[in-house]
């Protein structure tokens, strides 16, 4: 449901990105969540909410963004931190 979603903004071709998929499985896993994986290099939809609520702050993907805390992390992290920003 909008609004409680964990996203990940991310690319198809996108290596740091594909990097963190591992932790986001043991993330989903562990934690019993889900993270929905948005594509933005080749959905523009998607990259509009993107750049929305980003800001240009980060201004690259892998992006993350906690729907319900607002808590956001931009780049590749440790699974500590992601777990974190999942939980609030």
């Amino acid at each position: 449901m909008p609004g409680d979603r964990l996203l990940m903004f991310t690319g198809t071709e996108c290596t740091h990105c594909h990097e963190m998929d591992p932790l986001v499985e043991r993330l989903e896993k562990e934690q019993k969540v889900k993270v929905e994986k948005l594509e933005v290099w080749h959905n523009a939809e998607n990259m509009a909410l993107l750049q929305g609520i980003d800001q240009g702050q980060c201004g690259g993907i892998p992006f993350f963004f906690n729907e319900k805390s607002g808590r956001k992390i931009c780049g590749n992290v440790k699974y500590e931190k992601l777990r974190e920003w999942a939980l609030g």
